[in-house]
């Protein structure tokens, strides 16, 4: 027993190690990340030709006249001061160190914010937290802006990061504080923060030095001041009109709205003192539970949304805000998280379709979201039971493969719960808008796609299925047939695939999830071959005598081919994803509808598509069987990584006694 005893102790140690070998690696690797990222924003800012570098620049020493006469410089005056010395260094010199200042002020943020993170914070995530943090930094639009000349954002939030959770001692904290707000002057809400939190004398300190720094200013630049404080209502309207979308404040949404004047004025009083009022209120119970990082996030978002203006290398608190936790389940857990990220990191063009209604929205996705970090978003307290233990996920046990290597991804567990509605939306919508970025920038020489078509044409020929300009000729002799097919092709490619993808989220969980893999990475595929083989059309293949139905007569002889080539790549047809999506519909149908008809129906979809595609000159025969290929891969895929679909319930599968075991044991039992 003794050396069974040991035996167990050596195997739980070489355990430890391998689990501390497999952390430490994942964690070299995600810092090996940050650093890509950031060399990659370094040299994006370095690219930047010296001459317009430095008309940003606009410093005292480095032109005749104020700081602000260009319009560019936005920050404070003092800020001014302290950018001064930075004058001495040559032109290529100060690029360089103002780059790697500012990237260096980005990586000590995410250090000390990974470190800030509310206890209890498993070991894992602790060290995980920073590399992570940093990367999403590097690659979040505040960095990206806050990285171009003369901007000081970053430094603001590193100042009041190190006065809340590495310095030591009232005074110098409320010192580094008051400096922060004098560089961005919003920022000293955080005296009624630490005010309201008990830290009196620090707040005390931030409030004197901030007024230090700017009667400083005053006196060695009072022109630079009066320009700022006065004439420009702190900043308003420097480095850009004060309802550009680079304004995510308050008064810059109004502005962009249509309000002006006294009334907007009022209204925006109105509505800035609401959400510090709100967002005090809540960044003081947060701090009082003991997340003092989320309270620094969420009054830094107050601050941003508040000021009159915001700019966009100022949010980088929104970020931050992610040391919160929303919602009782585990599956919840990602939504605020991914949400935060995305609008941190992709354009809003990305996030919301370019649809009128959804201007209003679009255009202050950053704000919308600092707003909702400061004054909505239900974060959870530490008292709650689901702090620490959110619901778990129900997990199905794995149905049995033919094979015995798959599944290749046992991780890739199969979830039987319903996702979380708006992180699906999220992702789909991100997704579709990446395909289409990425459909658009595929290659798209005209020479290679007919080249390409002209041999897809051969080999047709070939085959004997060269069967395109007959049918496309034989519709357009038939009216209503035309009708029916340019119909069919312009409104059935994204409505039924949706919605399946809504009745299978509404009615089976699981089965959503599967569906939704395979057409994920069918899509995937479909986009590498855009990219390795372009492919003009029938429609497009000039001397043929192929006839559009859909977008009508086309000018061969122009390259642009009318309107349609500034919408999409028009050379992204092989394969055919109208064809691949539409099978994909098809075999989800006749895998899971209980009925025939439905079955039918299932079936009846790929075929009229097929003969959609054809009829109006859209692909060739070819371009179907491309299509077929990837969607065959695509669910091939999901059941070698994760399996076959099927999976029991969890504690299902568990064989039961026969009944005469059970007689034979009772027999005993009474014997």
């Amino acid at each position: 027993m003794a050396d069974a005893a040991e035996h167990s102790g050596a195997n739980g140690h070489a355990g430890v190690i391998g689990g501390s070998g497999r952390l430490g690696a994942a964690r070299l690797l995600l810092w090996a990340v940050a650093g890509i990222l950031a060399v990659r924003q370094a040299a994006a800012v370095l690219r930047v030709p010296p001459g317009e570098w430095l008309a940003e620049f606009r410093l005292p020493g480095s032109f005749p006249g104020s700081l602000y006469d260009g319009g560019q410089f936005t920050a404070t005056p003092f800020a001014g001061l302290v950018l001064k010395p930075f004058l001495a260094l040559a032109a290529p010199s100060l690029e360089v160190a103002w780059t790697c200042v500012t990237l260096l002020v980005v990586a000590a943020v995410g250090l000390v914010a990974a470190r800030a993170l509310p206890d209890p914070v498993p070991r894992r995530t602790a060290l995980l937290a920073a590399p992570v943090l940093v990367g999403l930094m590097m690659v979040s639009l505040p960095v990206r802006a806050a990285a171009s000349p003369g901007q000081t954002a970053v430094l603001p939030v590193l100042l009041v990061l190190l006065a809340l959770f590495r310095v030591s001692g009232e005074r110098p904290a409320g010192f580094l504080v008051g400096l922060a707000a004098a560089l961005q002057p919003a920022l000293l809400l955080f005296a009624p923060l630490l005010w309201l939190t008990g830290r009196r004398p620090t707040a005390k300190t931030a409030a004197a030095t901030f007024a230090g720094a700017t009667a400083l200013s005053w006196a060695a630049l009072p022109r630079d001041s009066r320009a700022y404080w006065v004439d420009h209502l702190a900043g308003t309207g420097l480095g850009g009109a004060p309802d550009s979308l680079a304004n995510q404040s308050v008064h810059g949404a109004l502005l962009r709205l249509g309000l002006s004047g006294p009334a907007e004025i009022l209204l925006y009083a109105a509505l800035a003192a609401a959400v510090a009022w709100v967002g005090l209120r809540r960044a003081v119970r947060y701090a009082r539970d003991g997340q003092l990082l989320l309270a620094v996030a969420v009054t830094g978002c107050v601050a941003v949304a508040v000021a009159p203006t915001g700019w966009r290398h100022q949010l980088l608190w929104v970020l931050l805000a992610v040391a919160g936790k929303v919602g009782k389940r585990a599956a919840d857990r990602p939504v605020w998280p991914v949400a935060v990220v995305l609008a941190m990191t992709l354009p809003s063009d990305v996030l919301l379709p370019n649809l009128a209604a959804l201007a209003p929205v679009r255009d202050n996705v950053l704000l919308l979201a600092a707003l909702a970090a400061a004054c909505a978003v239900p974060f959870l307290p530490r008292s709650s039971p689901h702090w620490r233990e959110p619901v778990p996920t129900a997990y199905g046990r794995p149905a049995a493969a033919r094979w015995s290597r798959v599944p290749l991804l046992p991780l890739w567990r199969r979830v039987l719960s319903r996702p979380n509605l708006l992180l699906e939306l999220l992702l789909i919508r991100v997704g579709y808008s990446l395909y289409s970025h990425i459909r658009a920038a595929a290659p798209s020489s005209r020479s290679i796609a007919e080249g390409n078509g002209s041999r897809i044409h051969a080999v047709e020929r070939a085959l004997g299925i060269d069967i395109e300009h007959a049918v496309n000729h034989a519709v357009v002799n038939t009216p209503w047939l035309e009708e029916f097919f340019n119909f069919y092709y312009t409104s059935f490619h994204f409505v039924v695939p949706l919605t399946i993808l809504a009745v299978l989220y509404w009615r089976r969980p699981g089965d959503y999830r599967w569906a939704r893999a395979s057409l994920g990475l069918a899509t995937v595929l479909a986009l590498i071959g855009f990219w390795l083989y372009p492919l003009a059309p029938p429609r497009l293949m000039p001397a043929l005598g192929f006839i559009d139905t859909v977008h009508g007569p086309q000018d061969l002889a122009n390259p642009q081919y009318g309107a349609m080539t500034a919408i999409s790549n028009q050379y992204a047809a092989m394969p055919s994803l109208h064809f691949g999506w539409s099978l994909w519909c098809g075999i989800v149908i006749i895998t899971l509808a209980p009925k025939a008809w439905q079955k039918l129906l299932g079936a009846l979809h790929p075929l009229i598509t097929v003969c959609a595609i054809v009829a109006t000159a859209n692909h060739w025969v070819l371009d179907a069987v491309g299509g077929a290929a990837v969607v065959g891969a695509g669910f091939g895929l999901v059941h070698v990584l994760s399996g076959p679909r099927g999976a029991l319930p969890a504690g299902a599968g568990v064989p039961r006694p026969r009944e005469p075991e059970r007689v034979g044991a009772a027999t005993r039992g009474r014997a």
